[in-house]
């Protein structure tokens, strides 16, 4: 059952949303660099115009006569100008002061003091230019203010547009996503029911307008029906050639049996009859997996599927195999180091069909003396289960071919077997969610499976 957790997940990996959020972060710092580069442009306007004014007003003062008559001329207009918006200092050639600011320099830097209150005003900021005339020192200095509060404006304009805008477009684009995960959810939830066998899942009509979700739906529905039609066609093919080949099959080989119960036969035609009874063994054993093969590709239900413990069945399998490794040479030993149920979700029959295959290989095809080690290992994500040998193993370049069917290796071509055991393991493999690897075992040959991990079962 979907949680609500799962949900939220499933919405926060949606595509639609992804795109949403994508799209709104996009046009957010679209928005601030569009902004920023605005605040800079006329930052930078206002600055330059105000250091025009500043240099025009500096070359006025430079026509006064001499240091009396600009003392005069400061102290007039200094007397009429407030000083945290404009500072005119002049510092005369005796040391007095005149205007309605002083600029002293003291241990931590400059100062602004107002003349002749002496009101620190160093807490402003200012833009000033500085000239030496008639012996004297001139400051102007005009209040950067109306630069700083043009910062404040656009603060203001950030906090009361882009970023309700970015809210609004971020609360649409969950709607929108939301209505959009829904539909594709129904297309997901309906591939997962075709994945896992019933083939009579479809989509059905999609609810809205239509678009190219709707048209996806569409062609899901029609995909869906073609493989339930090849499938059934399949399963009628499949049950044909059993009911057509299976009664000649077993009549052969009791046949065989008979003749070989004839009284008087000479050696050579017994051996030849019993040769011919192997054959006709390995060919209902070749037309068998065959069959099963084709029954599991063609939509075995997972739905049946249930937990199944690993490590009880490779216990069960390896006893039962091992009168047959002893007679044979061989030692087959089984590793285990968690304790408890080792689960994965599955078909016990196959699982246990999977393991049998392994095992049989591995007798099959290292010489005597060599050993065969079953382990299996427990994370919190998946159970690796993985048979290794010591015997001649299988080249790199034949590991992807050997799981095809009925491919055998040159040096096996005399040994018993029909080339579908490796394949057979392939396909239960697919069917579980299990990743097949065929690798080196330093020598030989070790065949990993890693299954998904039960829910809820993780590592102890």
């Amino acid at each position: 059952m979907t949680t609500p957790k799962d949900r939220a997940r499933a919405l926060v990996q949606s595509t639609p949303l992804r795109l949403a959020v994508a799209l709104v972060i996009l046009f957010a710092v679209v928005s601030l660099l569009s902004l920023g580069a605005s605040y800079l442009i006329i930052r930078d306007s206002f600055q330059t115009t105000m250091e025009t004014d500043l240099r025009q007003e500096l070359a006025g003062f430079q026509a006064a006569p001499s240091a009396g008559a600009l003392a005069q001329l400061i102290s007039a207009q200094g007397a009429a100008t407030d000083p945290e918006r404009r500072i005119l200092s002049y510092r005369s050639p005796d040391g007095r002061y005149f205007g309605n600011g002083v600029i002293s320099k003291s241990g931590e830097g400059f100062r602004v003091l107002s003349f002749p209150e002496g009101e620190d005003l160093s807490e402003d900021p200012y833009l000033a230019l500085t000239a030496n005339l008639h012996g004297g020192q001139l400051t102007i200095a005009n209040s950067r203010e109306q630069i700083e509060e043009l910062g404040e404006l656009f603060l203001n304009i950030l906090l009361l547009s882009v970023l309700p805008t970015t809210a609004i477009a971020l609360a649409a684009g969950l709607v929108i996503s939301r209505r959009s995960g829904r539909r594709i959810e129904a297309v997901g939830r309906t591939l997962e029911r075709l994945t896992d066998g019933d083939l009579s899942a479809r989509v059905g009509k999609m609810p809205g307008r239509a678009d190219d979700l709707s048209t996806i739906s569409v062609q899901v529905d029609r995909m869906a029906a073609a493989q339930q039609s090849s499938t059934n066609a399949l399963r009628q093919v499949s049950a044909d050639i059993a009911h057509d080949l299976k009664t000649p099959i077993q009549r052969v080989a009791v046949l065989l049996n008979r003749a070989r119960e004839l009284p008087n036969l000479p050696d050579e035609i017994g051996t030849t009859l019993d040769q011919a009874g192997q054959e006709t063994a390995g060919i209902v054993a070749t037309f068998q997996s065959l069959l099963q093969i084709a029954q599991i590709e063609g939509g075995s239900p997972r739905n049946r599927f249930q937990p199944v413990d690993l490590g009880a069945l490779a216990a069960t399998l390896v006893e039962v195999y091992e009168p047959s490794a002893e007679e044979s040479g061989h030692a087959l030993t089984l590793s285990n180091t968690h304790n408890g149920a080792v689960e994965v979700l599955g078909d016990k029959v196959l699982l246990g069909q999977v393991l049998a295959n392994l095992i049989e290989n591995a007798l099959r095809h290292t010489p005597t003396g060599s050993g065969i080690a079953v382990a299996l290992r427990k994370t919190a994500t998946s159970v690796t289960l993985s048979v290794a040998d010591d015997g001649p193993g299988i080249p790199t370049q034949e590991r992807d071919k050997v799981l095809r069917r009925l491919y055998r290796l040159e040096q096996s071509r005399t040994t018993p077997g029909s080339g579908l055991g490796l394949s057979l393991v392939a396909v239960i493999a697919d069917l579980h969610d299990a990743r097949l690897e065929l690798g080196d075992n330093h020598p030989g040959l070790i065949v990993k499976l890693a299954f998904p991990a039960v829910p809820g079962k993780g590592q102890a």
